[in-house]
């Protein structure tokens, strides 16, 4: 059933109902091409049938044990004992190993029914959990940009665990339920009146209305616990994958506030939700009480009156007495079903969501016979306000290398997004040997382009992982060979475990220059015909910024490549500079030619000139000092 938002969620998206969120899932449930699956589910309705059918023997066994018994007290005592029937005592004996063997049987086959049908709920978590991972990355870098990693993987956490809740659920429990209060109804009017059939009823009725409404002011409460749930954990993950930062600046009190704040939240909304837990068990339980009482009195009256025997009132009593646990399940039903709805929907939210960036139908893959590059008037803004690009056109020919340098902001990093269609231009065109890459297969276009970022983060497993990610199939002897070429061979067989040397997370383990070979080296693995370099020795100190240039150069060789640099001596030798500025290119040429015409090229390479010097001078002042005090040290 759907309900309605509360006030204070006025203007939230409205959740689907239990039969919209059911249509979503059961072609999860019931999967096309598995009739194995589907046999099981026949089977476990079958059990189902069968477990009830026992259920519903147990209260008459106790009926006729206690008729039996009560005529067996009703005969001649003492000295006449040996007159009694052997008869009436076996009637007794029989009902009770009848009892016996109900529960058992209903026992073990309850526990078959959850075991066939376990591999049905557990293969529709599975496929639906991987749909949505695998949907979590067709998505847009906008939508994860926006989006925090940790809230992310609860949301997936929690559908999977809502997909089996609600599976489970309605089909090992609810529906046996169900099946169970039709069959007590029924018994209840053919063994004595309709009134006692009524009363039940009644008090079912108001048991499920008080469940309904006391549930839907609990949701509310549960709402709050799950955001600041997510809340916390999305801090708390944010602030261990910076543990860095947080040394840097002393933060670890702040951190230690902001994750306290929004368990304060948690903690008042899980005390709220245990407390209105009790309020629910309350009412349900004087609600059940007195139907029970009513339908006790209707039973003792009838014996009084003689139209019902003692056996009679102990089978309504077993009746309501069983009856008390899938009433109670009925309460918990609805409350972990809703819970499930509002899980499973946040998944499924996810799952509607349509990536930013699709392939048109039919889209043939990319063919690089040569693999140039080119920009037709490119235009492009994150936001409208604020244009990024202001119609870039360039060419990277075939085997060439052309660098990209400019201020920061001028939209040098855009460039290398655009060209992997992380974004599509609002104009203009980019086209590889003539192919609009927007008419083309994504896998296809990023299957032809290697990457090696300025903030290269690693896999948290070894380095070979690391390397063989960049061509998963490549043998160990081309991974060694990548990692020779990277010029990080040398390093990695240093170390104790080789190639297994665990990097940690986002690689920590490493320093800047062995996480840009180990980048380096998966980019060579990969073998693509066009390369982009984005800022990739910008964050090193300048020794190893040389190291790594000189690797970066031997990659570079035959290939197309695309520069996009920060510092204007990693570009020198390239075959084309392009200066980009507010957005546009402002000059071009290579960088001789830049040097000459002193203009914004001249300017930057200029300032990056004293800047070095500046630093050189400092690390000799340095390096001096420290050898002055040596000799103070050393001198007697």
């Amino acid at each position: 059933m759907t309900t309605q938002p509360a006030p204070a969620a006025e203007g939230a998206p409205q959740r689907p109902g239990l039969l919209a969120t059911y249509k979503k899932l059961w072609p999860h449930l019931w999967p096309a091409g598995r009739p194995d699956l589907q046999r099981r589910i026949f089977l476990a309705f079958g059990l189902i049938l069968v477990v009830k059918s026992l259920t519903m023997v147990m209260p008459f066994t106790f009926k006729w044990a206690t008729d039996a018994l009560v005529a067996a007290v009703g005969a001649p005592q003492g000295a006449h004992a040996e007159k009694i029937p052997t008869g009436i005592w076996a009637i007794p004996v029989a009902m009770i190993a009848l009892y016996g063997f109900s529960r058992i049987a209903m026992a073990a086959l309850t526990q078959i029914r959850d075991g066939v049908f376990a591999k049905v709920a557990m293969h529709a978590v599975r496929r639906l959990a991987l749909r949505t991972f695998a949907h979590m990355h067709r998505l847009s870098l906008r939508f994860h940009l926006e989006r925090k990693t940790g809230g992310l993987t609860r949301v997936l956490e929690r559908g999977r665990s809502g997909i089996e809740e609600l599976s489970r659920l309605m089909v090992l429990t609810l529906v046996p339920t169900i099946i169970e209060l039709a069959l007590v109804l029924g018994l209840l009017t053919w063994e004595f009146n309709w009134h006692y059939s009524a009363i039940v009823a009644v008090t079912i009725a108001a048991y499920l209305g008080y469940t309904w409404k006391a549930t839907e002011w609990r949701i509310a409460i549960r709402k709050r616990m799950n955001a600041s749930d997510t809340d916390a954990n999305s801090k708390a993950v944010d602030s261990l994958l910076n543990y860095e930062t947080v040394k840097y600046f002393g933060a670890e009190s702040r951190e230690t506030e902001r994750y306290d704040g929004s368990m304060a939240k948690y903690e008042k909304a899980s005390t709220q939700t245990y407390v209105s837990l009790a309020v629910l068990n309350a009412g349900q339980a004087v609600i059940f009480t007195l139907g029970m009482t009513c339908v006790m009195w209707l039973a003792a009256t009838d014996i009084m009156a003689g139209r019902a025997t003692i056996g009679g009132f102990v089978l309504v009593n077993t009746m309501l007495v069983q009856l008390a646990m899938p009433l109670n399940f009925m309460g918990m039903i609805y409350r972990e079903i809703k819970q499930a709805l509002i899980d499973i929907d946040d998944m499924f939210r996810i799952l509607d969501q349509n990536p930013e960036i699709a392939d048109k139908p039919g889209a043939p893959p990319l063919r690089v016979p040569r693999g140039t590059v080119r920009f037709e008037d490119v235009r492009f803004a994150y936001i409208p306000s604020r244009p990024i690009l202001k119609g870039v056109s360039f060419e990277v020919p075939a085997g060439q290398t052309v660098a990209i340098v400019g201020p920061s902001g001028a939209g040098k990093s855009t460039l290398s997004r655009l060209l992997f269609r992380f974004y599509e231009p609002q104009g203009g065109r980019i086209l590889i040997d003539g192919q609009d890459i927007s008419a083309i297969r994504q896998d296809a276009l990023r299957a032809a382009i290697g990457m090696v970022p300025q903030d290269t983060v690693l896999f948290n497993d070894t380095i070979g992982y690391n390397i063989r990610y960049g061509r998963w199939e490549a043998s160990e002897a081309e991974v060694r060979e990548a990692a020779r070429s990277a010029q990080i061979d040398r390093f990695i067989e240093s170390l104790p475990e080789g190639y297994d040397t665990p990097v940690g997370e986002r690689g920590l383990k490493l320093s800047g220059g062995e996480k840009q070979r180990v980048a380096i080296a998966r980019t060579i693995l990969k073998g693509p015909p066009i390369l982009v370099l984005d800022e990739a020795t910008s964050a090193l100190d300048s020794f190893t910024e040389r190291d790594i240039q000189t690797a970066l150069d031997r990659v570079s060789q035959g290939r197309t490549t695309l520069v996009i640099a920060h510092r204007l001596s990693t570009v020198v030798n390239a075959d084309a500079i392009l200066v980009l500025d507010h957005g546009r290119i402002v000059e071009r040429g290579d960088h001789t030619t830049l040097l000459a015409r002193n203009g914004v090229y001249a300017a930057l390479w200029n300032r990056q000139r004293q800047e070095d010097a500046a630093r050189e001078a400092l690390a000799r002042v340095e390096e001096t000092d420290a050898d002055e005090r040596e000799l103070e040290v050393a001198a007697p």
